[in-house]
């Protein structure tokens, strides 16, 4: 047989990584002018221009700009609108006042009805919010209008429900999933967030029980890009934050779906997440998903969706979603190992397999692993070390992130090609031994431990016919070995790059493993022109090429801004004021504030705001003493009851503010609670050391804390009372940010922070 010259077939493995990503979203095209019962991208790209034009944290002036916005537009379609007010708790100690909007479409049954779900703050203090969440919100005001243009009653009830403070801790679901009489009529929730600004949109269940009947019902309602796998869920549970709707599944056994895009994660909570850097295709992507869902879901019977079975499920090319039961994972699990028996003895009896051959085949596999994996692990400590200025980036995911994924793909194949062309005198059919059983094994714990990967199978099966194949011919065809390799490039692809995307680049090391085995599932298809000398030498100065145009990229610009940070401390007890930072790396802007560093003062380094990736200050430096009003903190109700003392305190800012947070020392706090709110028992128990309470303060006088403490104790509240107005206020003069430059998120900054201590002895 003539062979297909080998740049022709690596070429069509591409291309056929290529259409993976390609076919993943729709692709926008201008439609402001579509059918109005048609969803349009642009009409929704408008609602997000003009909420993301400001900061819209929860207490700052575009807040109520943002609600009074959303009120209006559900208004426009003819919606009853009402606002839920009230306090609430999130993630047990951040304490908000909420306002969430809500409106209702009557349906024509009495079942249970869908609920739209997004939020409208942004993160404070400097995101602009366009992806998290005006997308999501945007999504829902032109799904809601297109679905109402078509002048049909739905049979179930929609709600709208586009939540407050979910930057805060999930607070606007918590009010109205335990507050809200609408919340028991809730079937099932469709939640619309993000965790960047582009690329697809995954979408993944929350629920309590088995998702066999929800996926069922997805498959019906046949959205046309389905980004979805078993998998998913399992990934998210490992980042470091929920969504709105994991409240309605934890506090009322509400299930739903999440639909979230994570690509250019670097602008996730920055003064970046604009609506220019808003990916088009993106939003056409969740507009894709919510019509169909909404048409499907507002007919279909919401009372039927929880059971307790589960389905395995995953998207690929051409067939869009794939689902089995779990039922199955096991017999076919048993099926591929019984389906490697018997080709190794059909080898074996042929004599094409052989014992010694067949054990060196692990030698390659394995240098292949360790090397990769040694690579993975320590290339994102190096690159901080090489670029200092990364440690900064809290995202974990730099600008030139993507380049540095694909140099560690190339890196990776190098590996691949330069160990398997020292052994390449081994016959494709006896080396293959060991990536079988590697799998085999790998498979077998997902079973076990992840169930919900179990998909992973589905390649074994074709790199099982390849292996048939590799020993039944003596060359067998290209383009059939090409085709048996789809299954493993179209399903492996998507998670070598969005492991490091979603999780940060600490996360190469999955994407290196990744590679490697993904090549194993592909190695009949290399093995065809013996592995040539010239691949890993072309691979790694490819490799070596991507990994220079990445130094040329790791600088900061007005595009791709370095984040740093600036922080006033007054401490009013001592008469002393500080400068602070977060940075790692200080920057033209903010090193003139400290020429001089000074020890962190004691509980300052760990007991001021820190953010979900554990940031506290690197530097601090004196700094001239403000007539900054500390709050006020009277001692409302001091009394004995029993073995118990009693404190009834109310703190009163005398400056306009954004947050309060409150610590305790090392003694033991029974009960709390914070402007009535009881602090849950549990998270009393276990709280972080000192840390008692944040306050997000919006037109709040004061917060009131009852505290229970054990009567013989002394207790010692400190009060740190911040405001984001640094850069603007009257007693500072701040230079202005570069254009290069934004503020760090996650962490407090371009604040103005008071402290002060309180005893009761």
């Amino acid at each position: 047989m003539k062979k297909i010259p080998a740049l022709v077939l690596f070429g069509l493995m591409a291309l056929a990584v290529y259409w993976v990503f390609y076919s993943a979203t729709p692709i926008y095209t201008p439609d402001s002018d579509a059918a109005k019962s048609q969803f349009s991208t642009d009409r929704a790209l408008q609602h997000v221009k003009i909420m993301a034009s400001e900061p819209h944290a929860v207490g700052f002036p575009a807040h109520a700009k943002v609600r009074s916005y959303i009120l209006a537009q559900l208004e426009k379609l003819g919606l009853q609108t009402e606002i839920q007010e009230g306090y609430a708790l999130g993630g047990g100690s951040n304490l908000s006042k909420i306002s969430n909007i809500l409106a209702r479409i009557e349906g024509s049954s009495s079942g249970k009805a869908l609920l739209l779900l997004s939020h409208y703050d942004s993160n404070p203090h400097s995101s602009l919010g366009a992806s998290d969440a005006a997308s999501g919100v945007a999504t829902i005001l032109e799904g809601v209008r297109a679905f109402l243009a078509e002048g049909k009653k739905p049979k179930n009830d929609i709600i709208i429900l586009i939540s407050d403070a979910e930057e805060l801790g999930l607070n606007g679901a918590d009010l109205f999933v335990n507050k809200h009489r609408w919340a028991k009529d809730v079937g099932l929730v469709l939640n619309f967030e993000a965790r960047g600004s582009g690329g697809p949109s995954y979408a993944f269940i929350e629920t309590n029980r088995g998702n066999q009947n929800l996926i069922r019902e997805f498959i019906k309602a046949n959205p046309k890009y389905p980004m979805a796998n078993s998998l998913y869920y399992s990934i998210y549970k490992l980042l470091p934050n929920d969504t709105d709707l994991t409240v309605f599944r934890k506090d009322r056994d509400i299930e739903g779906f999440n639909f979230a895009f994570i690509d250019d994660h670097f602008d996730y909570h920055t003064a970046q997440d604009t609506y220019a850097r808003l990916d088009k295709n993106t939003l056409a992507h969740q507009g894709s998903y919510l019509m169909p869902l909404l048409h499907h879901f507002s007919a279909a019977n919401l009372d039927n969706l929880k059971s307790l079975n589960d389905y395995v499920y995953f998207n690929i090319p051409f067939f869009e979603m794939v689902a089995y039961p779990f039922d199955w994972i096991w017999p076919m699990l048993v099926l591929a190992s019984l389906l490697f028996i018997v080709i190794l003895a059909f080898g074996i009896k042929k004599k094409i397999l052989h014992l010694r051959a067949l054990l060196m085949g692990f030698v390659p596999m394995l240098l292949i692993l360790v090397i990769n994996a040694v690579a993975g692990y320590f290339v994102w400590p190096l690159l901080k070390w090489v670029y200092p200025e990364y440690q900064d980036i809290l995202h974990g995911f730099t600008y030139n992130g993507y380049i540095y994924i694909a140099a560690m793909l190339m890196f990776s194949l190098t590996t691949c090609f330069f160990v398997y062309r020292i052994f390449n005198k081994a016959t494709i059919s006896n080396l293959l031994f060991a990536p079988l059983l590697l799998w085999l094994v790998i498979c077998g714990g997902v079973a076990l431990y992840l169930p919900g990967a179990s998909f992973f199978i589905m390649p074994v099966f074709a790199l099982l016919a390849m292996w048939y194949v590799s020993v039944n011919q003596k060359e067998p065809h290209a383009l059939l070995l090409l085709f048996l390799a789809l299954p493993a490039l179209w399903l492996y692809a998507p998670f070598i790059k969005g492991f490091a995307v979603g999780l940060g680049l600490k996360m190469l090391v999955a994407s290196a493993l990744l590679v490697s085995l993904t090549f194993f599932l592909t190695l009949p298809v290399f093995a065809l022109y013996n592995f040539k000398k010239g691949w890993a030498q072309t691979s790694f100065i490819i490799c070596i090429a991507i990994l220079v145009y990445a130094h040329f990229q790791s600088g900061f610009s007005r595009e791709n801004k370095r984040p740093n940070s600036l922080v006033y401390i007054l401490d009013a007890d001592q008469n002393s004021a500080h400068w602070a930072t977060y940075d790692n790396v200080l920057t033209d802007w903010n090193k003139n504030f400290f020429q001089d560093f000074d020890e962190l003062p004691q509980g300052l380094s760990t007991k001021t705001i820190s953010s979900k990736y554990g940031t506290h200050f690197k530097k601090m430096s004196t700094a001239p003493v403000k007539s900054i009003v500390p709050p006020e903190v009277e001692t409302l109700t001091d009394s004995i009851i029993g073995k118990h003392r009693l404190l009834k305190i109310r703190i009163s800012p005398q400056r306009p503010v954004n947050r309060l947070d409150f610590f305790t020392n090392d003694t033991k706090v029974v009960q709390a609670t914070a402007n009535g709110l009881p602090l849950d028992e549990h998270y009393l128990k276990n709280r972080q050391p000192g840390k008692l309470l944040t306050h997000y303060v919006s037109d709040e006088k004061f917060t009131e804390l009852e505290l229970t403490v054990p009567k013989a104790s002394i207790l010692e509240l400190t009060v740190y009372e911040a405001s984001n107005d640094l850069m603007n206020h009257a007693l500072f003069d701040i230079p202005v940010r570069p254009e290069n430059n934004i503020p760090m998120p996650f962490v407090l900054n371009d604040a103005v922070m008071t402290v002060k201590k309180t005893r009761y002895e």
